[in-house]
């Protein structure tokens, strides 16, 4: 992708300018924060919606960098952690590129039988479960054999950064030319799968059909999809009765679409069967951010990913007969094209990106228990692109092999437990105001506090900001009250900032080179480790421990406090 080399300098360098890291903030005063949990007190459950991922590309899973990643996020949650891959069904000879992949798992005989070929699939899922990850198995796209694109229709799209989106729209995007034919297709993969890793493991998976088919990726009409839809379903069924369907995986909250679906699914004739309905044991959509450029720096739009989310939730529970359902939030960024460039994104390499996930899963845990929403799930669709140059300044989660700060926050939420406790800081935003007006006067310094399942209490705290500018840090007090054994007890520290497990900031440091040598290679991945420090407690009146540390602004902070 050399030719685009110019794009991506212009990232880096908005990301050089915007990223900056702790130190340089040290001018202004820091503002004093008080942050309070009890202990003693519970405040509901929390559960691990973050244990989600995906990407366009399904190949890079296997390459290199890919494996290294996915070993990584299999680590975060072991036996939990899942993930959604387009394109697992399009014809090709398995090359990875920007927005495409292929595993060539269907053709045909020149007499039309079919010719089924699991190799590259099943290299792909072998991956996964070799990390201890399952997959939020997506049905799509149409393979060429199959697909009913007018003649002469390209079928692999050659879209690449910087060119028209809508260019990706091609000859996979459209039904199959015969239903019997899709439906055996998706039973005969599925037996396989049964075969080959297990009933038990298997029905753990989620299977969805296709990706936002009210969005580019679909051309066809609505009905249209949902008859596709329910061969899928069937065909899944028919191999394996207890698999978990559902989707539609929608383009935002869906509109007129997803109405029309849940219509479908609930009360519609189905295509496949001529029963009444479609088997649903899950319901997703998409939610994503609209960050901008103005004024020399980025402004994040976490108000819109929250508004779309909060749009979503009214729409899973909009029909009763499956307002208890799991709902998995199936693409959840703080905006929608992984591999887009533009000034807008250039949060990505540095702690914008990472403040902006700890803020935006705090207030969806909030919305989703405000709307008594069954949230399975919120997925960060971000992964790695394969020998890009570095930090090139796509929405991912690692670059050639080193992780970005954004990777240590999900190491932060997965050291927290499922209990929450009750907490409160003095200068966390309320989530309407957020859901109105974003984060664009003061900062919104927040905190989430859990108690872990070996008796352990976490307490999350972030400092984020909407806009991309220095700022003052926080000067955070932090009194526990019911700490088992008060000052006594040992508190760990961990971090996440300018400074902190970041290797963005540490190969700025080295002079952006182009190709770091092995020791500069070993020194970004040192740098991108969150290493954990002792924190001090004192006592106070009471029976309150207290502790005090300083979050710079876009900072992340876990405090773990293991009572003696």
């Amino acid at each position: 992708m050399r030719p685009y080399r110019h794009l991506l300098a212009a990232l880096l360098l908005a990301g050089t300018l915007l990223a900056a890291p702790a130190h340089a903030q040290a001018s202004a005063a820091a503002r004093p924060v008080r942050i309070t949990v009890d202990t003693t007190q519970t405040a509901g459950k929390l559960p691990p919606i973050w244990r989600f991922f995906g990407a366009d590309e399904p190949n890079y899973a296997t390459m290199k960098d890919g494996k290294k990643l996915i070993a990584e996020l299999g680590k975060l949650k072991r036996g939990d952690i899942y993930f959604r891959a387009h394109n697992l069904l399009n014809t090709g000879d398995g090359t990875a590129a920007f927005k495409w992949g292929s595993t060539d798992i269907y053709n045909e005989t020149p007499d039309g039988k079919p010719i089924y070929n699991w190799t590259n699939v099943d290299r792909i899922i072998d991956t996964y479960r070799a990390a201890g990850i399952h997959p939020y198995l997506q049905i799509g796209f149409m393979p060429e054999a199959l697909s009913s694109a007018p003649a002469g229709t390209p079928y692999r799209h050659d879209w690449r950064p910087g060119l028209d989106y809508k260019r990706i729209m091609s000859g996979w995007a459209y039904p199959p030319k015969d239903y019997d034919k899709w439906r055996e297709l998706i039973f005969q993969w599925t037996r396989h799968n049964v075969e080959r890793y297990g009933r038990a493991e298997v029905e753990r998976w989620y299977f969805e059909i296709w990706n936002e088919a009210n969005g580019f990726y679909w051309k066809a009409s609505p009905d249209e999809f949902y008859k596709m839809h329910d061969y899928a379903v069937d065909g899944t069924r028919r191999a394996l009765p207890t698999a978990r369907v559902g989707g539609p995986d929608a383009a935002g909250a869906g509109g007129a679409f997803m109405d029309g679906f849940l219509k479908h699914v609930t009360a519609g004739r189905n295509h496949a069967t001529g029963q009444i309905g479609t088997p649903t044991d899950f319901l997703a959509f998409h939610a994503k951010g609209q960050p901008t450029f103005a004024d020399g720096h980025v402004r994040m739009g976490l108000a819109t990913q929250l508004k779309e989310v909060d749009k979503g939730f009214t729409k899973t529970l909009s029909i009763p007969a499956l307002a208890d359902k799991p709902v998995v939030i199936g693409e959840s960024d703080p905006e929608g094209c992984a591999a887009c460039p533009g000034p807008e994104n250039a949060y990505r390499n540095g702690t914008m990106y990472s403040s902006y996930t700890a803020a935006s899963f705090a207030r969806i845990w909030e919305l989703a228990a405000r709307r008594k929403v069954n949230l399975d799930g919120a997925l960060t669709w971000a992964f790695e692109f394969e020998d890009q140059p570095w930090f090139a300044g796509y929405r991912q989660l690692s670059s050639n092999g080193v992780d970005l700060p954004v990777l240590n926050v999900f190491r932060m939420f997965a050291r927290l437990g499922a209990e929450r406790l009750a907490a409160t800081s003095d200068a966390q935003l309320p989530l309407d105001t957020v859901m109105r007006d974003g984060v664009r006067g003061a900062a919104d310094v927040g905190t989430i506090a859990t108690r872990t399942a070996d008796g352990k209490v976490a307490v999350l705290v972030w400092h984020y900001h909407d806009d991309d500018v220095p700022g003052a840090s926080a000067a955070v007090t932090l009194a526990l009250r019911g700490v088992k054994g008060g000052a006594a007890a040992r508190a760990t520290l961990w971090r996440v900032d300018g400074d902190h497990a970041n290797a963005f900031t540490a190969w700025k440091r080295m002079g952006s080179p182009i190709a770091p040598d092995d020791a500069q290679y070993v020194q970004l991945e040192q740098a991108s480790v969150m290493q954990p420090q002792p924190l001090a407690l004192t006592g106070a009146a009471g029976g309150t421990a207290t502790a005090t540390l300083e979050v710079p602004r876009q900072g992340v902070a876990l405090v773990v406090i293991d009572a003696e």
